[in-house]
């Protein structure tokens, strides 16, 4: 592995010397001639090390040192202060700027060499085990709602994850006869497919701006949100309808085993964030909406027919006459409470310029 090694010094000859010996040695070098050069190096190349001169002109190394450890990009890049400047107070000063170590003038080469490598070994050690970190990150990034990752990013030390109530829409997708699938495909095929019209589903979702937050081995939950009550109601609606649209072009291509999906939308305002489960062997935090408008969300998916949408009445009201819809006949509604009007989406509704 090559490292590359920046080397700030107003003096050529000692830019020199570094340079050639530190190459001698298998390393790639930068060369600046001031602090404020050096900085300018770092944000265009980040080195793995920075040898930096005490004095300089237009900006000190302790100063360049300070800001390079202020900076969330580059903190963790070791720095090691070349001075002529010995003593307690000085070396103090060095680390209170953040420096990881000193090479005192005139150099020792040996002390030079020892010093470089022990700083790039430690940096490399760092690196392996922030990449291990990504990594994991990354894999179980997988399996967390959108939602989540944003608050976690917005703030770190204390995300706002507490459940409150907001206004949603909330969108519940059900696969049909997957149990007729699950008898008549291998568990391996069966999972292929599934993934296959999850995977375009999750495009058309994200697309949409929604947010996956619970998934099942048929079907899956997504939450819509936006300042605006109607625009949330009417990307959910537009959003369900591109996958029913999916869904049948997935058909054509998925040859004997189709797949048919019913969906149910409702609107309005829920309990919204983590819900915490604490048992005998460990806790699990779930993130969800919860409430009435996510129950009947439920129960208009179960009601809808094959390659149907039904929508709850607020939603309706929200999307005013953007789409074509009918009243879904009251025999056909099973879980959907009494006196509860449901909905069919047929599509959008055509505009007569």
């Amino acid at each position: 592995m090559s490292f590359t090694i920046l080397i700030a010094d107003d003096e050529p000859d000692i830019r020199d010397y570094l340079s050639v010996t530190l190459q001698d040695l298998g390393y790639r070098t930068l060369t600046a001639r001031d602090g404020l050069e050096a900085l300018a190096m770092v944000a265009a190349e980040a080195p793995d090390l920075v040898l930096l001169d005490w004095r300089m002109p237009r900006l000190d190394g302790l100063e360049v040192c300070r800001r390079l450890k202020e900076n969330e990009d580059t903190r963790l890049i070791p720095v090691v202060i070349v001075t002529a400047i010995d003593g307690l107070e000085s070396r103090i000063r060095g680390i209170e700027a953040g420096a990881d170590d000193f090479l005192t003038k005139p150099l020792n080469e040996r002390q030079l060499v020892a010093r470089v490598r022990t700083a790039l070994r430690l940096k490399r050690a760092v690196d392996v085990k922030l990449g291990d970190l990504r990594r994991i990150r990354d894999h179980f990034a997988r399996f967390v709602p959108e939602a989540v990752k944003r608050l976690v990013a917005l703030d770190p030390a204390a995300p706002a994850l507490a459940k409150r109530e907001r206004d949603v829409s909330v969108l519940f997708v059900d696969l049909s006869g997957y149990t007729t699938l699950s008898e008549a495909l291998d568990p391996g095929a069966l999972n292929a497919l599934v993934e296959r019209y999850f995977s375009s589903f999750l495009d058309g979702i994200q697309e949409g701006g929604g947010d996956i937050n619970e998934t099942a081995g048929d079907g899956f939950m997504a939450i819509f949100e936006d300042r605006d009550p109607r625009a949330h109601a009417g990307r959910a609606v537009d959003t369900a309808l591109d996958l029913l649209a999916r869904a049948q072009r997935l058909n054509r291509e998925s040859g004997p085993a189709p797949l048919t999906i019913h969906m149910g939308i409702n609107s309005g305002p829920a309990l919204v964030g983590a819900t915490r489960f604490e048992g005998a062997r460990g806790i699990r935090w779930t993130f969800t909406a919860s409430g009435v408008v996510t129950i009947l969300a439920a129960r208009l998916a179960a009601a809808a027919g094959l390659n149907q949408l039904f929508v709850g009445p607020e939603t309706v009201v929200r999307v005013g006459n953007r789409y074509e819809v009918r009243a879904a006949e009251t025999a056909t509604l099973g879980q959907v409470p009494e006196g509860v009007q449901a909905y069919q989406v047929l599509g959008p509704r055509l505009r007569l310029d």
